[in-house]
């Protein structure tokens, strides 16, 4: 499984249009559907701060994400709308309930 959490700030007068963005996002992956990605954005109580979870069931599959043109819409801009660009990182989930599907170990 691979976890990558993406966090920016935007920047005051933009935050509607990136939830609008991200609203378009998930628009599409409802309608898509795609296999294996497991997907969830915040925006943090002061308003401009966002975070992005995206958890991949296969790591060597390519991101549905990728392949989707709402996000291609959201990125294009992204840098113009961001006070701190995306930083982006790896994840190990230690524990989820019931926001994302885990598999048990048969070590654990």
């Amino acid at each position: 499984m691979k976890t990558t959490i993406v966090r920016y700030k935007v920047k005051a007068d933009r935050t509607e249009e990136n939830k609008a963005y991200i609203r378009s996002v998930f628009e599409e992956l409802r309608e898509t559907r795609p296999d294996g990605l497991r997907y969830v954005s915040f925006c943090l109580a002061d308003g401009v701060s966002f975070v992005h979870i995206a958890v991949q069931e296969k790591e060597d599959d390519e991101n549905p994400l990728q392949q989707s043109a709402a996000f291609g819409k959201f990125l294009a801009d992204i840098g113009s709308r961001c006070e701190e660009p995306p930083h982006a990182s790896s994840a190990e989930i230690v524990g989820s309930y019931r926001l994302f599907w885990q598999k048990v170990s048969d070590a654990a």
